[in-house]
């Protein structure tokens, strides 16, 4: 039974058998996608549950934690901006494969290139792209079921089903084996498998184990401070929005506490003891006392004198040679209007979240602005999406890389060779990227203008054309044949240009 248990899901790949005793070891182990560390001795069952349950359970609620803090109109604000611009959809193309520095042949490229489109389908690519990768950068991580008909495994991947990332994860067998001469421990990697449960924090010892290439991971590629555990892009923010809540329930307490007037009524008690002095306050609190509520559920009018809240009246007794009866005004709260403390953890908050604080002005319309006027946030964040682009793109490529072996395209070996030629490229907003593209093309031809009676002087046309219009060896061979075929003489666009340098 216990055997029967052990079996994996899914299919594999065929690789060349490692003898054990010739398996590589090290004293540091390959954890970057936060696989779980389990010792082989014993098995899975019955062990493996008890060891991580702790990161179980601490895994699962960070990835709820994330999809809590989502909803959070200043989080859900910043992810829909993020997601808006990594994923463009405007053009109809929202990725495509650039195969340009691949060193294979064109039928071979064709092929991949065939492949790749067939990814993006089975994916449903152009209709998901905007909650995949949403989905992907709140959880931190997306998991995929790759799913072949087994009786025909050359057709390729048959579907792609998406996993919920709290039940399921990855696991790596390490023995720790001791070096007889220097005594150091050793790290002897084995299996590696996906364990799948439907809940992760009850612990029966029960699991699916899932060959690790049935199954696609894609993660943020950030690790905790232990670098033992993936956590996602909304991390970082978590404390921040945490001092935010705490300070705006605090401000709404203090306004409601502190906004109404309130008053003092001073009782004479003369020299009654304690207890009748007590007894008087009451009595009289209760007389004057007005308490009436209305009920929207029923339409009923309520008197609530049995309780008290903070916006209430003061009753204070005074005892016999004070100034009798007195009724005194206590103002409201001053300076409820500052906020300057809410708007520092709002930054900090945004800050935390890789959101340019210029998007956060009000502005009347869409301006980008000539280039000395682009901030450095929007550069820094231009890049932030290059980057978290690049993580995403992981699961065309190991979506790719199945389906090219289950095809009998390429076999595992060639894959490391055939990913470095690959590059997936993302359909920019074009409104945008025209605007700077003609700001930027705009200033070199002022900068072309300045230097023009000192060109072929201090500086060559060939350099001009390298060094200030950004032209490369085969954009400058195009523009010479093009020149040569159809020459054009000055002043033929603008006869105000006669006169300037070809």
């Amino acid at each position: 039974m216990a055997e029967d248990k052990n079996r994996f899901f899914g299919f594999s790949f065929k690789r060349k058998a490692i003898d054990d005793k010739k398996k590589p070891l090290s004293f540091a182990v390959d954890n970057e996608d936060g696989a779980f560390e389990i010792s082989p001795t014993g098995g899975y069952f019955g062990q493996y549950m008890d060891l991580q349950g702790d990161k179980f359970q601490n895994d699962k609620e960070l990835i709820m934690k994330y999809r809590t803090i989502a909803s959070y109109p200043e989080v859900d604000m910043a992810i829909e901006d993020i997601c808006n611009e990594a994923i463009t959809e405007e053009s109809g193309i929202i990725v495509q494969l650039n195969l340009d520095n691949l060193d294979q042949k064109d039928n071979v490229k064709d092929l991949i290139q065939e492949e790749f489109n067939r990814i993006i389908n089975l994916l449903n690519f152009k209709n998901t792209a905007y909650d995949l990768f949403r989905r992907w950068y709140t959880d931190g991580r997306l998991f995929f079921h790759v799913i072949i008909n087994e009786n025909k495994t050359d057709a390729g991947i048959f579907e792609l089903r998406q996993i919920d990332p709290t039940k399921i994860r990855k696991v790596k067998e390490v023995e720790k084996i001791k070096d007889p001469k220097t005594g150091a421990e050793l790290n002897k990697e084995g299996e590696e498998y996906y364990i799948y449960q439907d809940d992760m924090l009850v612990q029966t010892g029960e699991g699916l184990r899932i060959h690790p290439d049935s199954i696609i991971q894609v993660n943020s590629g950030l690790l905790n401070e232990e670098r033992n555990k993936v956590v996602g892009y909304l991390n970082k923010a978590l404390k921040p929005l945490n001092q935010l809540s705490m300070m705006e329930d605090s401000l709404v307490i203090y306004r409601i506490s502190r906004a109404p007037e309130r008053r003092i009524f001073y009782i004479d008690v003369g020299n009654l003891p304690k207890g009748k002095a007590e007894e008087y306050l009451n009595n009289t609190m209760n007389r004057y006392r007005n308490k009436i509520v209305y009920d929207p559920t029923t339409g009923n009018i309520k008197d609530e004198k049995v309780h008290r809240n903070v916006m209430e009246d003061f009753w204070l007794p005074r005892r016999e040679g004070g100034r009798g009866t007195e009724i005194d005004t206590l103002p409201g709260g001053a300076n409820l209007g500052e906020i300057e403390d809410i708007q520092y953890f709002q930054n900090k908050l945004y800050r935390a979240l890789n959101i340019p604080m210029s998007r956060l002005q009000e502005a009347d319309a869409f301006s980008v602005g000539r280039s000395s006027e682009i901030t450095r946030d929007e550069l820094k964040f231009q890049k932030f999406i290059d980057r978290i682009r690049n993580k995403f793109s992981n699961i065309f490529y190991e979506a790719l890389k199945r389906q090219l072996v289950l095809k009998k395209i390429i076999v595992p070996s060639d894959w490391i060779n055939i990913r470095e030629g690959m590059m997936v490229e993302y359909s920019r907003d074009n409104y945008y990227a025209e605007l700077k593209d003609s700001e930027i093309l705009k200033e070199r031809i002022e900068t072309i203008q300045m230097m023009d009676e000192y060109i072929g002087l201090f500086w060559s046309k060939d350099w001009v054309r390298r060094n200030i219009l950004k032209l490369n060896d085969e954009e400058i061979k195009d523009i010479n044949k093009q020149n040569k075929d159809d020459p054009l003489e000055p002043g033929d666009i603008n006869p105000d240009l006669s006169n300037a340098p070809i």
